[in-house]
């Protein structure tokens, strides 16, 4: 740490215990960061790191000064297809950020990219699912080296205003359907109830169980199905719910959960982030998606935030509710002695994307699937 009025001091932390013991001081930066999401937060990417991480890997960047921790880069170190630096949360993360104090930002955002140049010193850092104003592009626009920004994908957010307001957004003939609906599910009574920290465990196996049940058959994420993908999301939401970061609510009817989602929270932003319903809800022709988005969209709108967002993919439900489409970047950055290497990854990358929309725009049946699938680009090998 740096003394009184010194200047800010870097260290790289690659003991996974120390990083575990950051959680006070990562959210304490996490609240200072305006532009930071829910998957920047401590509670998830230590989760996460649980799960997924591997042994030997870790490279988060700290700068602190006066005793405060003023920026951080959450980093981790792979050989695929060549050495990189990647952020942490992987491919079940929508949105991928470095963290940078608002108060401090211009001695931190230096201080934060000379220590990751000295962590890069022989990787590309490869910055996945960087959402506009981010402070990652802080880091970018003070790099000094080789740069290369790229198209990621794109998430689809709503105002945060009740669900009267964005019914009111829509065509009048589809605005007089939605309601219509909404009734339905009133008439029906279905009732949501948010649940508790302890209850957090069952809660999401029922969740994953309806999750699984509703996509049979139809190409569920298989990563959803696996046993790590479960613990991860119980350890995190159970602590995010504590701290009033990530609501997991249950929707029932007569006593049966019929259907649950897991939203997602920073200052800013709510991510709806999964869910899970009962087929047999088509049988009443219960629209689940108007279901679920009044109460994330009511409870956003009570909280003061910016933006709903319907994160990645761009499923036709989605649509129909007319948001904006918010457009992510891939920032590549690397010492200026590896500046042929980068282009080679740049080049490879964008080639890459480029035969994937081919495909895409050729077989709307492969574009539906790729919005479903999470290909781990950036993440680590199963261990």
């Amino acid at each position: 740490m740096g003394r009184s009025g010194a200047g800010p001091a870097v260290t790289l932390c690659r003991d996974p215990r120390a990083f575990s013991r950051l959680g006070p001081d990562w959210d304490g930066l996490w609240r200072r960061c305006s532009s930071a999401t829910p998957f920047q937060s401590h509670a998830w990417l230590d989760s996460w790191w649980r799960s997924y991480g591997g042994r030997g890997r870790l490279r988060t960047v700290l700068v602190h000064q006066d005793g405060r921790l003023i920026a951080a880069a959450p980093l981790m170190l792979v050989h695929r297809p060549m050495p990189l630096l990647v952020l942490l949360g992987g491919a079940v993360s929508d949105y991928g950020d470095v963290l940078v104090d608002d108060d401090r930002a211009a001695p931190a955002v230096e201080a934060l990219a000379a220590g990751v140049r000295r962590a890069a010193r022989r990787a590309v850092v490869d910055l996945r699912e960087v959402r506009p104003g981010a402070a990652a592009e802080l880091l970018y626009e003070s790099w000094q080296g080789g740069r290369r920004r790229l198209a990621d994908s794109v998430c689809l957010e709503l105002p945060a205003v009740p669900m009267a307001e964005l019914v009111q957004r829509l065509p009048a003939h589809r605005a007089q359907r939605v309601r219509a609906k909404l009734r339905r599910i009133d008439a029906l009574k279905i009732e949501d109830r948010t649940v508790t920290e302890e209850e957090v465990p069952d809660a999401m196996a029922h969740l994953l169980r309806l999750h699984e049940l509703q996509w049979r058959g139809r190409g569920v994420t298989v990563e959803h199905l696996r046993p790590r993908f479960a613990e991860h999301l119980v350890r995190a939401t159970r602590r995010m719910v504590r701290d009033g970061e990530a609501d997991l609510t249950e929707y029932r009817r007569e006593g049966e959960v019929v259907a649950a989602s897991v939203a997602l929270f920073s200052g800013g932003l709510t991510g709806c982030y999964l869910y899970g319903a009962d087929p047999g809800l088509r049988e009443h022709k219960v629209d689940v998606a108007a279901m679920l988005l009044r109460h994330d969209a009511d409870a956003a709108a009570r909280a003061g935030r910016r933006a709903v967002s319907l994160l990645r993919g761009d499923e036709s439900y989605k649509n129909h509710w007319r948001p904006e489409a918010v457009a992510s970047r891939r920032l590549l950055m690397a010492p200026a002695a590896l500046e042929p290497v980068l282009g080679l990854h740049a080049a490879r990358s964008d080639w890459r994307d480029r035969a994937a929309g081919a495909v895409n725009s050729r077989f709307p049946a492969a574009r539906r699937w790729r919005a479903r699938l999470n290909d781990w680009r950036a993440g680590p090998p199963p261990r």
